[in-house]
């Protein structure tokens, strides 16, 4: 069967390894400024793909792509965590199995991993499903479901999504598919991760900032409304703080919420690396 797949994150390139599928063709998103450097730097697709010998497209639309698309005559095009709409002529070209990490139709959008973990969800999963024009709506032809534990965070949660896709696509490409339509009931969306997302708001209670810091982290990260980041942190009894405040007891970081009160294990100072929180109040106290 001949393949094209379309990419771009480290989560799409993990779910291209762990399917063991040899496209003919893999597309992702040109070149960007990443770091702290902003220097140009490929997608994690593209240098995972290229370190397979996978010939490598990087359009600035995939619309671009479409000629070299057509050439290879794919049996299949597979989309995963390419992170721009799809448009025609290509929907109508091909058949265009979406890889999404959530059990549709709960998340369709584009933060699905983080926004079931900020929610609390007792478990998320992966749906492969075909491509239409409205935003994660098409049939479903295959899913699977997965606990979201306590201590999970984005990092640990898809690569259990990562490896569940893997398998779904490598059974999906070699039977039959048969597309079930989505139910019309359970629809939620999962928005953009924004900067309000990333600020531990004291106004919010402390299980909601737990459940935010494990969301975002590592590749995105949480920070105090006074800038300080947050890497790991957890619920605690005590001590009894106003929202907001923040103390040092015994080496330990304590941060008010309302309710509650978050420890902070894992901090990072703007500008410096991580540290734990006994570290950080050596040097900078609170």
């Amino acid at each position: 069967m001949r393949l094209v797949y379309v990419g771009t994150s480290a989560f799409a390139l993990e779910v291209l390894l762990a399917s063991g599928l040899e496209p003919a063709l893999v597309v992702t998103r040109p070149p960007a400024p990443r770091g702290r450097g902003r220097r140009l730097a490929a997608t994690p697709v593209a240098d995972g793909a290229r370190g397979r010998g996978l010939e490598v497209l990087e359009p600035q639309r995939l619309e671009d792509a479409a000629g070299r698309i057509d050439a290879v005559e794919p049996d299949l095009v597979i989309l995963c965590a390419y992170g721009a709409l799809v448009r025609e002529p290509l929907l109508s070209s091909h058949e265009i199995l979406n890889v999404h990490p959530s059990l549709l139709p709960r998340w369709r959008g584009a933060a699905p991993i983080e926004r079931a973990i900020m929610a609390g969800d007792a478990r998320s999963g992966v749906s492969l499903m075909r491509l239409v024009a409205e935003l994660d709506a098409g049939p479903v032809c295959a899913s699977a479901a997965t606990a979201i534990a306590p201590d999970d965070d984005y990092g640990t949660l898809a690569a259990r999504l990562a490896a569940l896709a893997g398998a779904l696509l490598a059974d999906a490409v070699e039977r039959p598919r048969r597309y079930v339509d989505q139910p019309d009931e359970g629809i939620t969306y999962a928005e953009k991760i924004g900067p309000a997302d990333r600020e531990l708001d004291p106004g919010r209670p402390a299980a909601v900032l737990e459940r935010a810091v494990r969301a975002l982290h590592p590749h995105i990260g949480c920070h105090l409304p006074g800038g300080l980041g947050v890497l790991k942190a957890r619920l605690v009894d005590g001590p009894a703080l106003d929202a907001g405040e923040l103390a040092g007891e015994d080496g330990r970081i304590f941060f008010g919420a309302s309710p509650g009160t978050l420890e902070l294990l894992v901090v990072r100072p703007a500008g410096a690396r991580a540290m734990e929180a006994a570290a950080y109040l050596r040097g900078h106290g609170v």
